[in-house]
């Protein structure tokens, strides 16, 4: 391996090192498919080089629109291998500005795109006026009799690449060999959330430094099966997904395809089973349903198992603590009780998860430490990670054996990373300021951004616009609190950042299913709250009122109330956040927050400014005296 590997040095030499290893594990017409290291390799010639042969020239952009699948991983290396840049693209996306945006922003040439997806392209097309050929990955999975005008079946592709393998094969080689560590391999687009979105630049090394880096802080066990439930667009699949499984020698499979994203969502439980996965990647919001189902299932087992199973889950907790000091403080001796329970009961909770998962990995969002002791508690932790696009993008993670909760793990090596204040001075261990890394994963730039560019990488240095700190006791520990760049402001120039607050009380409370803090130098902060209308409609039947009903609206609204009060003096989670940046006023959201409606991105993750933006009237409102009350006219109506 030579010492700066692109990402086709990595195929070819771990394809060969782990030749008959299955890679790629799909389910096709009720059966799991498996296609080994060295049949996608040869799977991605095919695809190079029909791309070569239809006249792809090394640098030109491809963009790909698909549903996490084999075929996904197939196409990009094959793209790769033809010198292209991929311009991965998110299914969310609608068949509007957004997707035109960056296909022409991109300069792309070409789009590579599954039969589900093909009405979004076409629909667009006649506002893309440099793309030249449109490939469609499914000959069947789509209600169109003929292709039109620009389009090509991947089948095509491939026996054209057959046929240009056998005569020009030495061109093929040259083209891919010709690829180095400094050429650019993606062109991954930000979720655009207050201007026009950034097309991040990330070489073939930035993603191979990364997988080298993230080597160091987490390992993974040769044949493992990690279940992608992630979307292939982002990087973070990529490295920790698909790359990192291809250098242990592991697999990754997919969920199988819905007709719609609910569709393929449901179908998440069943690949569990069917797969056996040893890991996934996931976010916090699944992780949460997970929660939620496992919870659910244990109810209906009735009370005396459900009493049991929170006893177990209860010693648990209080044995594993933060997780790197387990059993310290005079909990060693319960580890017997803690054996027993994880015999008895956990071990039957796993079997739902296949029997053999031994962690998820959680990113896109910070995940809540009571989360954190639950997955750990039933034999299945579920490990922090932190990182973003433009480092490509992890920093820091967790892993089995090194873990503290509430923290976002080790920060990889070799990186270096260290925390400034506002007036870009490093702070102390311990102190809070802006996480700002230097190393072979930050991005090349923006692309057609220089400005943005040389605002974000000074001297080689990344400014994440994220706020955190490294722990004091562990200097290998890096702790993420929130954004740096978007505080809440109040009246008096005070600063803070209302994560903890906002997933802390979406965990705790039965009536909230999201929330957001907001203050823009007002003289207190206000909260707007999606609301659980099923639970809170069962509860007001519970008390005998009607849902609909002014008294049974006034209930709903009282117990949303009294989970936020909580918080305050008095209550039972009074101290765990300042008392002056609790929500004053709540306001109820009418609809919850979607990738659809665009409040939501594609990790799952709340987009503050399009929320902020879409409910500025009622955030007005709600510094009004009549606002104030929950009570009032427009939470009514609401709910």
């Amino acid at each position: 391996m030579v010492e700066k590997p692109t990402i086709i040095d990595f195929v070819e030499h771990y394809s060969r090192v782990y030749p008959n290893h299955p890679y790629l594990r799909e389910k096709v017409n009720g059966k799991w498919l498996e296609l080994s290291q060295s049949q996608t390799r040869e799977e991605a010639y095919r695809i190079g080089a029909g791309l070569m042969s239809l006249g792809l020239k090394k640098g030109d952009k491809i963009a790909l629109l698909s549903e996490s699948r084999a075929m996904w991983v197939i196409a990009e290396l094959g793209a790769l291998y033809a010198g292209a840049v991929d311009v991965p693209l998110s299914v969310n996306l609608g068949e509007g500005k957004d997707l035109i945006f960056r296909i022409n922003h991109s300069d792309a040439k070409w789009i590579l795109v599954s039969g589900n997806h093909l009405p979004k392209i076409r629909a667009i097309l006649p506002e893309c006026p440099a793309v030249e050929k449109v490939i469609v990955f499914d000959d069947n999975a789509f209600d169109y009799e003929k292709l039109e005008a620009k389009e090509i079946k991947m089948s095509q592709i491939q026996e054209m690449g057959d046929e240009f393998l056998k005569a020009h094969r030495q061109e093929f080689e040259a083209r891919y060999k010709s690829i180095g560590p400094n050429d650019y391999a993606n062109i991954s687009y930000t979720s655009g959330t207050t201007a026009d979105p950034k097309g991040i630049l990330l070489t073939h090394r930035n993603y191979t430094a990364n997988v080298e880096q993230g080597s160091s802080v987490i390992n993974i066990q040769e044949h493992a099966v990690m279940l992608i439930i992630l979307p292939l667009d982002h990087c973070f699949a990529h490295v920790a997904g698909m790359y990192t499984m291809m250098i242990y020698g592991g697999s990754i499979a997919f969920v199988p395809i819905g007709k719609n994203a609910m569709a393929t969502l449901r179908n998440i439980p069943s690949a569990i089973m069917e797969t056996r996965p040893h890991c996934m990647l996931s976010v916090p919001a699944l992780a949460r349903n997970f929660k939620k189902n496992i919870e659910s299932g244990i109810k209906k087992k009735g009370g005396t198992t459900e009493k049991l199973f929170y006893f177990a889950l209860d010693n648990a907790i209080k044995y594993n603590k933060e997780y790197y000091n387990r059993g310290n403080g005079g909990t060693f001796w319960t580890k017997p009780l803690v054996d027993l329970f994880d015999k008895l009961i956990f071990s039957k909770v796993r079997e739902s998860f296949g029997g053999r998962m031994q962690f998820f990995v959680g990113g896109g969002a910070l995940l809540d430490i009571e989360l954190q002791r639950f997955f750990c508690a039933v034999g299945m932790p579920m490990f922090q990670g932190y990182g973003l696009t433009e480092a490509t993008p992890i920093i820091c993670a967790n892993s089995t054996g090194h873990a503290r909760f509430g923290s976002s793990g080790r920060i990889v090596k070799p990186m270096d990373c260290v925390i400034l204040d506002a007036e870009g001075k490093e702070v102390p261990r311990g102190t809070r300021g802006e996480i700002v890394i230097r190393g072979e994963n930050v991005m090349a730039g923006y692309w057609k951004n220089p400005k943005a560019t040389t605002d974000t990488v000074i001297d080689g240095w990344l400014h994440t616009g994220d706020m955190g700190y490294i722990c004091p006791e562990d200097h290998e520990f890096l702790y993420v609190v929130g954004r740096f760049k978007s505080l809440l402001i109040s009246s008096d120039g005070e600063k803070y950042s209302p994560e903890g607050f906002e997933d802390n009380l979406t965990e705790t409370s039965k009536w909230v299913n999201s929330c957001v803090l907001h203050n823009d130098q007002k003289p207190f902060c206000v909260a707007l709250v999606v609301p659980d209308k099923t639970a809170l409609a069962e509860a007001c039947t519970a008390r005998g009122l009607d849902p609909a009903s002014d008294a049974g609206k006034r209930y709903m609204l009282d117990l949303i109330q009294a989970d936020v009060d909580s918080y305050k003096k008095g209550g039972r989670h009074e101290g765990m956040f300042p008392e002056r940046w609790l929500p004053s006023a709540i306001g109820i959201c009418d609809q919850e927050f979607t990738i659809a409606n665009k409040m939501m991105n594609s990790t799952m993750k709340i987009v503050r400014g399009k929320v902020e933006e879409h409910y500025a009237d009622l955030l007005e409102y709600l510094y009004t005296v009549e606002g104030k009350d929950i009570h009032n006219p427009r939470n009514l109506k609401a709910l």
